[in-house]
């Protein structure tokens, strides 16, 4: 009788917390929109924590947008595939990679991707700021194609749109919360913001996403927003997952030099 009046009168149990499957460690990395320095010293960084801990099974997922804005979309790209040839390293489709391959359609689509950073993009595949000036769109248009081999649009485009880990779920910009996680629209995972971003009941799963904007690591609860604008703002984010903890590594330029990679608790 008086364990039965324990029990009653105890505290409840903390709530069990988001967990990635025992022995594995995941970094998820928000968009790198052509930053190949700080893409190259996350990347680094990321290796020597490998080293440092040989028995897990380390996973990385690149959480799309690796192209437009900044200036090294091509060796992003390339740096990417030189990755995945010694690690076990999965890219989701973000909206501009959709641009990007739209471009190549119709110079309507052109048009549009060039409005939205696809300018830096046609500089770092071998166009010149002249050409970009004084061609027109139908002449941008036919020589696409020459700049950008179809071996690497082959390559963006097999690029996939959700990955599930334990309680989590990476997407690009995030998923339909009336939708279950198997109902996904493609549009929903690439292109949407507010019908997410304004939800604040549970969902699924956790869900880890880029495509919008912070200044800071967003942890919601029921999502983890991290890409923290590295074209703009100089920190390219990547979230590291491991049992039911969370913690965060950042490239940062430092006063307009090199990129150095700074070391976090929990995102906020």
């Amino acid at each position: 009788m008086l364990q039965r009046l324990r029990d009653f009168f105890s505290p409840p149990p903390p709530p069990k917390l988001p967990a990635v499957p025992d022995g594995v460690r995941y970094y998820a990395i928000g968009d790198v929109h052509g930053r190949r320095d700080l893409y190259d010293a996350l990347i680094a960084a990321i290796e020597a924590e490998i080293a440092a801990a040989p028995a897990l099974d380390h996973r990385i997922i690149v959480l799309g947008d690796l192209v437009d804005r900044g200036p090294d979309s091509a060796g992003v790209v390339t740096r990417t595939q030189q990755w995945q040839q010694h690690r076990n390293v999965r890219v989701l489709a973000g909206n501009h990679e959709e641009m990007f391959l739209a471009a190549f359609q119709k110079p309507e689509a052109l048009r549009h991707f060039l409005k939205h950073g696809g300018r830096e993009t046609m500089l770092s595949y071998g166009m010149s700021s002249k050409q970009l000036a004084t061609l027109s769109l139908e002449e941008l248009f036919e020589r696409l194609p020459q700049l950008v081999p179809q071996s690497t649009r082959d390559y963006i485009a097999g690029f996939e749109t959700m990955i599930r880990a334990g309680d989590y779920v990476f997407v690009h910009a995030g998923i339909d919360p009336t939708r279950p996680l198997g109902e996904q629209k493609r549009s929903d995972l690439l292109w949407i913001r507010e019908r997410f971003l304004s939800h604040e009941g549970p969902l699924e799963k956790v869900v880890v996403h880029g495509h919008t904007i912070f200044e800071h690591v967003m942890d919601c609860g029921n999502r983890i927003g991290i890409d923290t604008g590295a074209f703009r703002s100089g920190v390219l984010t990547a979230l590291v997952l491991e049992g039911d903890q969370r913690r965060i590594l950042q490239a940062r330029t430092i006063d307009g030099g090199a990129a150095e990679v700074f070391h976090g608790d929990r995102p906020r």
